[in-house]
Order: C-alpha cells, then sequence, then structure tokens
C-alpha cells in the first residue's frame, strides 16, 4: 500500500484523481499543508525532485517522485481500479486518454476565461464549447447502456474522466446545454455522490448558470492596472517577464493545449512589394517621429503592395476604467502577435475617463483585411468597425501623423494612452 506527501494547491482537479484514487485503495496519502503554488514549487529543493516544477506532485515514503496526475493515481490505486486484465487495463486507459486530450483541452479553455485565468478568444472558445458537445455526445451514446466506463465497478477510467469533467459541469454546462447529455450526467452524478468522492470534494453543486468570460477579473489577477507612457510604450522587459512568470505560477498542471496553427504563411498571396517593415520599425523606435519616421514611411510607401487602414471600437459604452481598457488593447495585440512580421499599427484611448473609445491607424501588406488571412487572427477585429484610406488624401495623412506621434491630441480628441503595435 502507497504511503505519501502530495504536493498540490487547494480544489486542483487533477490532483482530486489520485485523491480520490488512494479513497478506494486505502493509501496514505497527506497533502502537503505547507505548500505554496509559485513558492515552494521553484525552490531548488522541490526542483531537485520534480524538475519540471509543476503539480501534482507525488513524494512516496520510500523515495520515489511522481509527477503527472494520472501516474500518480495509478501509484495510490490498485487493482480494482486499474483493471485486472488487459482488456480492462486498454479500454481504461483509453478513457484516461479520452478525459486528457478530448475533455480537458475544451473545458479549460472555454472555463478559465471565465475564472480570469486566461484572456478571452470568442474563437477558441465556440470551437471549445463544440468540441464539448462532440465528447459529451460521444460519452452519452457510451452510456447509454452502462452504468460505469468499464465493467460493473467503478475505474481510475471514471474516476480521471469525471474529475476532467468538474471544472464544466461546475462554471459552464447550465441546464439548457447539458440537458441532452442524460447518460452522462446520470453517470457523473453517480460518481460524485459515492463517499470516496464526497470525501475529497465534498458538496459539489452543478452550473445552474453558465459564466461569462471576466475580463475585469483577469485583469486584476494580472495585475493590468500599470499606465503606459504617452509615447511609443512598451511594457518594460522586467514587468513582461513579471508578469508572465506570475501567470505560469498561476496555471495549472500543464498548459492548455493550442488550437492547431496554420502551417502555410498567411502572407504568401499577398504582392511583398519594397517596402522594408523591419526598416521602417527601427526608424520608428530610434530616431524622432514628425522629422524622421514619418518622411521614411510616405517615401517609401509602396500603394500597389499595402493598404492603410482606421479602426474603431464597436462597444463603446462597455468600456470601463482606462486601464481595463488598455488591457483590451494589450490583449488584441497579444493574439495576433504573429501578423507583427507584415504590419504596423497605432491604437489610441481617445477621450476622459469615463467616456472614451478605442480608435486607431494600421497599414499591413495587401490591400484587404489583414486579419482574414489567418483563422488564428480574426479573434478580435470583428469588434471593431474597419475603414480602408486613400493614402492620397491629405486627411488620410493627418490622420497617420497624428496617430504615429500620439502627441496630447489625436483626432482632434485628447489621447489618454496609447500602444504601438510593431
Amino acid at each position: 500500500m502507497a504511503t505519501g506527501t502530495l504536493y498540490t494547491y487547494p480544489e486542483n482537479f487533477r490532483a482530486y484523481k489520485a485523491l480520490i484514487a488512494a479513497k478506494y485503495s486505502g493509501a496514505k496519502v497527506t497533502v502537503s499543508p505547507a505548500f505554496k503554488l509559485g513558492e515552494t514549487n521553484t525552490t531548488k529543493q522541490f526542483l531537485e525532485k520534480f524538475p519540471l516544477g509543476k503539480v501534482p506532485a507525488f513524494e512516496s515514503s520510500n523515495g520515489d517522485y511522481v509527477f503527472e496526475s494520472n501516474a500518480i493515481a495509478q501509484y495510490v490505486g490498485n487493482a480494482q481500479l486499474q483493471g485486472s486484465n488487459t482488456r480492462d487495463q486498454a479500454l481504461i486507459q483509453q478513457w484516461i486518454n479520452f478525459g486528457d486530450n478530448e475533455v480537458y483541452p475544451a473545458s479549460c479553455t472555454w472555463v478559465f476565461p471565465a475564472l480570469g485565468i486566461t484572456p478571452y478568444n470568442k474563437q477558441e472558445s465556440e470551437k471549445a464549447k463544440e468540441q464539448m458537445k462532440k465528447s459529451m455526445t460521444v460519452l452519452n451514446n457510451y452510456l447509454r447502456t452502462r452504468t460505469y466506463l468499464v465493467g460493473e465497478r467503478i475505474s481510475q477510467a471514471d474516476i480521471s474522466l469525471a474529475c476532467n469533467l468538474m471544472l464544466a459541469y461546475q462554471n459552464v454546462m447550465d441546464p439548457s446545454f447539458r440537458g441532452s447529455f442524460g447518460n452522462v450526467n446520470r453517470w457523473f452524478n453517480t460518481l460524485i455522490n459515492q463517499p470516496q468522492f464526497k470525501s475529497i470534494i465534498g458538496s459539489f453543486s452543478l452550473c445552474s448558470k453558465m459564466k461569462e468570460a471576466d475580463g475585469k477579473k483577469y485583469a486584476e489577477l494580472h495585475g493590468g492596472g500599470k499606465k503606459e507612457g504617452k509615447s511609443k510604450k512598451e511594457q518594460p522587459k522586467k514587468e513582461q517577464a513579471k508578469k508572465e512568470k506570475k501567470e505560469e505560477a498561476e496555471a495549472d498542471e500543464e498548459d492548455i493545449p493550442q488550437l492547431p496553427k496554420e502551417k502555410k504563411d498567411p502572407w504568401a498571396e499577398c504582392p511583398k512589394g519594397a517596402f522594408n517593415y523591419d526598416e521602417f520599425k527601427r526608424e520608428y523606435s530610434n530616431k524622432d517621429t514628425l522629422k524622421e519616421a514619418l518622411p521614411y514611411f510616405w517615401k517609401h510607401f509602396d500603394a500597389a503592395s499595402m493598404s492603410i487602414w482606421f479602426c474603431e471600437y464597436n462597444y463603446k459604452d462597455e468600456l470601463g476604467q482606462v486601464f481595463m481598457t488598455s488591457n483590451l488593447i494589450r490583449g488584441f495585440f497579444q493574439r495576433i502577435d504573429k501578423m507583427r512580421k507584415n504590419s504596423f499599427g497605432s491604437m489610441c484611448i481617445l477621450g476622459d475617463a469615463k467616456d472614451h473609445n478605442i480608435t486607431g491607424i494600421w497599414f499591413w501588406r495587401g490591400s484587404n483585411l489583414a486579419f482574414e488571412l489567418c483563422e488564428d487572427w480574426k479573434v478580435d477585429y470583428e469588434s471593431y468597425t474597419w475603414k480602408k484610406l486613400d493614402p492620397n488624401d491629405g486627411k488620410t495623412k493627418k490622420l497617420v501623423q497624428d496617430y504615429f506621434d500620439m502627441a496630447d491630441n489625436v483626432d482632434g480628441k485628447k489621447c489618454l494612452q496609447g500602444s504601438i503595435f510593431k
């Protein structure tokens, strides 16, 4: 019988897999009371045992160091949970993998924005919902004639898959969503009301209303209140590194698997032209905007291979405090990071603290909206109205000057903050 210490933070559903397994097997597993995420798992002592620094992690009394939730669950489980023959063992492993590969990524992608853990991405969220529907349909059909996943008794397959479903059942799968999956609901409710489950997870409440993405909570959790400078604002590298470290510490055992990226170069069909984007960005970053960078831009602008666009945010009435609006811009930039190669944008928050909006000037390779070249770039652009500008129009030249310079007034309005995408 296994004994040892489990390192995890409270309410980690991935740690539940091992803790519930231990209840069935009788293994003596103690959760470390001194563990602090972001501190304990970054110490030299911890990393010598668990080099990845991730949790849950298990230290057995005989000196074994085991990481990965399913591996720990197997270590502290027993033959009843793991299957008494190769057929059952294979089927149990099948459903454990199903939970990790089909359910877990979609659940996290859908739920985490509602908890403020990750920024909201509309496209990925909708894909995650569809993936959850697909997985729940497969599971619902399978459980039509079965009480448990493998055999007539609870196995590790039931435990691990149920744990992977907990976040979704608790936060986003409301009655209207889960109503079509009666067999899964029956199975899930049977499990969470078992004494071995309840002793670990306590009383479990199913979601009554689907939680929506919480941008305010994300901003608060990730320190979005710092104000950027008034020109060529970029977060200092040390501050950015600190922020990324904090976000990594708050992440679960594994990163959320990313949706497949398009391998083909999105710019491949656009005329290349003679404009050198990298050279312009160096001019803009290192030289006077009005005296050198702006003249460089117009001197080398190639109307045959590039275009200039004006954008305005469509949901002005929903904008709150300025720092939150700034976070909205920053999140937009992060999600289109791969566009930097052949584009440049200046986004400004114009107005006052209580009544402002986001507008911007962009240019990029090609004559059409660049966001439509790649599925990964379509996340936020529909939240803005885009207007293609005539590079020969004097009004366009004035707008480009104002947004490039980001002085106290841009386009006749007070500039509260600005951000450059380059």
